[in-house]
């Protein structure tokens, strides 16, 4: 990845860091984007102290404006978009019966179209330089079904299949479109599947149901997200890569 131009978004904290920080290991320039301006100056010190070329631009994934505020913003630093890596994303805990109106539409608006415009912000530039990769960042209950997160799920895999139909889209534009699947990982929003009870205790009960026997580190997925982008998967394109222990081939 060395002197690639890679947009991340949900970068702050959680799998998201962890990608800015691979990404950045591998030696690309990183323009990274999220709502927590503290932690993003955060990241941003700690990556400029390892020597690092990065930027941050603000950016709620909700306002249909971000997308292409933050493609003009890249290309006006950089002068082309190698990498975007969609990754923000939320979770609502819930059945039909148990989900609002407004949780849905919420939910799908950052999960689902929010990605949609990011690919279509960068695809121009993409195809016009012939070169690019795109990563969502899915679940592996994109890839089956789940108890108590209906929206979450639908999102996810409404993610999935149009990573899907965008690699097929652009197979001869020299694009790539793939996603990652993570199954339960070490992150806040992890935290958030958790009703009440001791963290530890909650956090075995859902090692116990992994094949592998634990739950991912963030740092695990990110490795996936930079093979995916990287020239190592230059043949690889609507591919679905499950990172979570074993989980989905049960």
């Amino acid at each position: 990845m060395q002197g690639k131009v890679c947009l991340i978004t949900g970068a702050t904290s959680g799998i998201g860091r962890a990608i800015a920080e691979a990404f950045a290991a591998a030696g690309a320039m990183l323009v990274l984007s999220g709502r927590d301006e503290a932690r993003a100056q955060a990241l941003l010190a700690a990556l400029r102290a390892q020597g690092h070329e990065t930027h941050f631009i603000a950016g709620d994934q909700a306002d249909p404006a971000t997308a292409g505020r933050l493609a003009e913003a890249t290309l006006a630093l950089h002068g082309r978009i190698d990498v975007l890596v969609n990754n923000a994303g939320m979770l609502t805990n819930g059945t039909a019966l148990e989900t609002t109106d407004a949780q849905w539409s919420r939910l799908l608006e950052v999960n689902l179209s929010a990605p949609f415009r990011m690919c279509r912000a960068v695809l121009p530039a993409m195809i016009a330089a012939r070169r690019g990769s795109i990563v969502n960042v899915a679940s592996d209950w994109a890839l089956m079904g789940a108890r108590g997160a209906l929206v979450y799920c639908v999102s996810k895999a409404a993610l999935a299949q149009m990573s899907r139909c965008m690699a097929l889209d652009h197979a001869t534009d020299g694009v790539r479109v793939n996603a990652v699947c993570p199954g339960d990982t070490d992150t806040p929003m992890l935290d958030q599947a958790f009703s009440t009870g001791d963290r530890a205790t909650k956090m075995q009960a859902l090692a116990s149901g992994i094949p592998m026997g634990r739950v991912a580190r963030p740092q695990e997925v990110a490795q996936a997200v930079v093979f995916l982008a990287s020239e190592a998967a230059s043949f690889m394109t609507g591919v679905l890569l499950p990172v979570d222990g074993g989980t989905s081939a049960q």
